[in-house]
């Protein structure tokens, strides 16, 4: 045992649906409260104590019987779906909320990134955030000033250092509470979904950091929707299912296992998908994603260069203003290839009628490689109001196809997309070589359309 730097028995997370969390309130929120609380207790009076009582006992588990050791040292990926119960793991391990049944033990100072910019504060500077956030982590002024330098360099936020964080992009923000964090030394470090904010140049610079940490000897656990980074950096990993362990091994094993539970390229009804894949007030859902070609018939196959539409049905419960649609593809290693959306291309809907309807995306020509591919959808209007959000609710697969007219295909282990693009093979002429003695120029042309 003594070589564990986390042990966790039995542990559970409850929550009781339909009362409010312990959340600062303003003044109209205060007087609002006492004014309807009469009516309230009317409401319970006519429903019955029974019924009342009923609703005041239900209760839902963010996280059940979890058990599992992490060595010291370590580097293991915690997966698992949205709402799925990990960011609830790592705020117990954290100390920041209780269990309600089961404990942990952790062995050494715990680092922590679970939010964008947790623990700072707008009005200050990025200097003086970085001296509080320390602070709330547990660091001494000394170790702060001693290791500043190396956080705002590596944070790369040198000329804005002293200026107020409310005026830092997202990615300043989540550099330096990344960087303070990771110059923390603490025996463990438990980050959350950071490789989601950020470029691609300050990620591979995270992960290079934790490689780091972990090589000598930190323990991390690592949150992240990004199966290419969690199979990269992880040893281990364990894939978290409404609130229980579903499977924990080897990386490449669980990751499989984890992305073949998604539903199957056939499966394109909407209607049917378990509650945990889908949030959002409903009063618009999606319903049916349909891939057709240009002669707008269903597609048995869709290939690479092929014109393809995708068209997401819906159904509204009411008259729906200023509605948004948008798709998102992944790889089956949960990378990000696009993203569209109807706000991006200046698609303004005054308002959605109340029943069935359909949006199309018309995409001239796929360029994706041939693999599988994930969607994800989200349907909301300005607030933002959620009405839908579906997280990788059906995927697609693009077969090889014949684009250039060479017989020779295009193939998955040339990348993600394809450029589709003109080679032109030329030479520079010999000294005292005559234009007609010059051998012609060899190209291929791509097809374009």
């Amino acid at each position: 045992m003594s070589d564990l730097a986390i042990r966790v028995e039995g542990l559970g997370k409850e929550y009781s649906i339909g009362q409010s969390r312990e959340t600062y309130k303003t003044l109209r929120d205060t007087l609002s409260d006492a004014f309807i609380a009469p009516f309230r207790r009317a409401t319970k009076l006519l429903r019955g104590q029974a019924a009342a009582a009923a609703e005041l006992d239900e209760t839902i588990w963010a996280l059940r019987h979890v058990t599992f050791g992490v060595k010291r040292g370590e580097v293991v990926g915690i997966i698992g779906r949205n709402g799925a119960g990990k960011t609830t793991l790592l705020r117990i391990l954290s100390q920041i909320t209780e269990p309600s049944e089961g404990y942990a033990e952790i062995q050494g100072r715990v680092g922590t990134l679970l939010e964008v910019g947790s623990g700072f504060h707008s009005e200050l500077t990025g200097r003086e955030n970085t001296y509080l956030n320390g602070a709330i982590l547990g660091m001494k002024r000394a170790e702060i000033r001693r290791k500043f330098d190396e956080i705002v360099a590596f944070a790369e936020v040198e000329r804005f250092i002293d200026t107020p964080v409310k005026h830092y992009s997202t990615g300043m923000y989540v550099r330096l509470a990344f960087s303070v964090a990771a110059h923390f030394e603490s025996a463990i470090l438990l980050v959350d979904e950071v490789l989601a904010v950020g470029d691609a140049s300050f990620q591979k610079k995270c992960l290079g950091a934790m490689n780091n940490l972990s090589r000598g000897g930190r323990t991390v656990l690592l949150v992240s929707h990004n199966m290419a980074a969690i199979e990269n950096f992880c040893s281990r990993a364990i894939w978290i299912d409404q609130g229980k362990i579903r499977q924990d091994g080897d990386t490449r094993e669980v990751v499989k296992n984890y992305l073949s539970s998604f539903t199957g390229s056939s499966q394109i009804s909407l209607d049917s998908l378990a509650t945990q894949s889908r949030r959002g007030s409903g009063e618009v859902r999606y319903t049916k994603i349909e891939f057709l070609g240009s002669d707008g018939k269903p597609l048995k196959i869709i290939r690479s260069g092929d014109s393809l539409t995708v068209r997401l049905h819906f159904h509204s419960d009411k008259r729906i203003p200023n509605p948004h649609f948008g798709i998102e593809i992944y790889t089956d290693l949960g990378v990000l290839v696009t993203a569209a959306s109807t706000w991006a291309a200046g698609l303004d809907t005054p308002f959605l009628s109340r029943g069935d309807g359909y949006v199309d995306l018309e995409i001239d020509w796929l360029n994706l490689m041939p693999d599988r591919y994930y969607i994800s959808l989200w349907l909301e209007s300005m607030g933002p109001i959620s009405y839908d959000l579906l997280d990788r609710c059906a995927t697609f697969d693009v077969e090889v196809s014949n684009f250039y007219q060479s017989g020779r295909g295009i193939h998955k282990r040339s990348g993600v997309i394809f450029l589709p693009c003109k080679w032109r093979l030329g030479r520079l002429p010999n000294p005292g070589e005559s234009s007609k003695t010059r051998p012609r120029e060899q190209k291929s042309e791509s097809r374009l359309r």
